[in-house]
């Protein structure tokens, strides 16, 4: 089973966000997942701050249909749920849902388009702030070497509704470019041992975002 990361929205600023997530393959085709993340964050010339714990997650991927040498792509659906720390009046919820197309161009499937939607709705735990949907349609593309170190490009679309913060502080709507690039390692069965995840996003205005993946793995035989 492919394991593929998530597009997420972050707000405008410089980040380095370090993932932590457990992986369980309950079928050839249903994978559950559940970590936490942290990051630490530069604010010009002060520099970055102190790593700090920053959410946890849980969710799953399913394969709703393989491609397996046929005309139709593999279908994938990854749903995950991320409460941010701390939780309560300030905290938010995150309900994060993914469907993607990936085309392979080869038998091993070490080559492939890629096309996706990514819907996230956030609530927030005072009634005093609002966040609304955040939608996002890609295209991309990815090529595994024989060393098992693969690469993966998507460009799309983001469009955001707006949010507001207590009385005094409103995000305005807007639609604009993302682009994402993963460097990540694999085993031989198409797991991610370590990856490395660059994004550029304007929201309105470029931010860039570098997060680091090394997720740990429970198979059952």
């Amino acid at each position: 089973m492919r394991h593929r990361a998530a597009w997420h929205f972050r707000s405008a600023c410089h980040q380095r966000n370090p993932s932590i997530p457990l992986t369980v393959d309950v079928t050839e085709n249903v994978s559950l997942y559940a970590g936490v993340s942290g990051s630490s964050t530069n604010f010009g010339s002060a520099g970055f701050s102190s790593f700090q714990i920053t959410s946890w997650n849980i969710g799953f991927q399913a394969d709703l249909y393989q491609q397996n040498g046929g005309t139709f792509p593999t279908v994938t659906l990854q749903s995950t749920i991320t409460q941010s720390i701390p939780n309560g009046p300030l905290g938010t919820t995150s309900f994060n849902n993914i469907l993607e197309f990936d085309y392979a161009l080869d038998s091993d499937e070490t080559r492939g388009l890629l096309s996706g939607f990514q819907h996230t709705r956030t609530d927030v735990g005072n009634a005093l702030g609002r966040i609304n949907p955040n939608t996002i349609a890609y295209v991309g593309g990815y090529y595994q070497w024989p060393n098992n170190w693969k690469f993966t490009g998507r460009v799309g679309v983001q469009s955001f509704e707006g949010a507001q913060l207590l009385t005094l502080t409103s995000i305005q709507p807007f639609t604009q470019p993302i682009v994402r690039l993963d460097l990540d390692r694999m085993d031989d069965n198409d797991n991610r041992l370590f990856g490395i995840t660059a994004e550029i996003m304007w929201v309105p205005k470029p931010a860039y975002q570098l997060t680091v993946r090394t997720p740990l793995y429970a198979v059952r035989n």
